[in-house]
């Protein structure tokens, strides 16, 4: 019975997997030149945020460069994603794959995920230290009335995170 349960559980992961494979697609992060031009677009956007929002042209220049390290851990991860889901599929075809097999991929992807997140995590932090709070708050604000362009199908700004 619990193989039953772990053979459902990762015939499903697969299912969501692919799913959340094709929505980052609609966002334009796929490979290529169309993905690197999607990441180049909102290193831009920010840039452009932050240089009017930070007071000091030094400070702005180190927050760039870390928002530049931050796209460059989610360019990387988002790799490493497709990776992960490229193993799915290949396993899926094998029909003698076993749920321990789907299972290891899956425990990997996720630890991967949360290194990724944790990087982005410290960063975010170093960012922040680099701000005032009042610049902190305006960026944020800003950064919220822009999340609106980046929603698929949205038809503006999110009202909260």
């Amino acid at each position: 019975m619990n193989r039953m349960w772990k053979g459902l559980l990762g015939v499903l992961a697969v299912a969501v997997l692919a799913g959340c494979s094709s929505y980052h697609h609609h966002h334009g992060m796929m490979g290529g030149s169309q993905g690197d031009a999607y990441w180049e677009k909102g290193r831009q956007d920010m840039e452009g945020l932050i240089n009017r929002t930070v007071e000091d042209p030094d400070r702005a220049k180190q927050v760039n460069g870390l928002v530049g390290d931050i796209i460059n851990e989610l360019k990387a991860g988002r790799e490493q994603e497709r990776g992960y889901h490229r193993q799915l599929y290949t396993l899926n075809a094998n029909y003698t794959a076993t749920p321990d097999e789907f299972t290891k991929i899956l425990n990997e992807a996720s630890q991967q995920r949360m290194g990724t997140s944790a990087k982005i995590l410290t960063l975010r932090f170093k960012m922040k230290e680099l701000m005032t709070a009042e610049e902190w708050k305006a960026l944020t604000d800003k950064m919220l009335s822009y999340s609106g362009r980046y929603q698929h199908g949205g038809t503006g700004p999110k009202t909260g995170y």
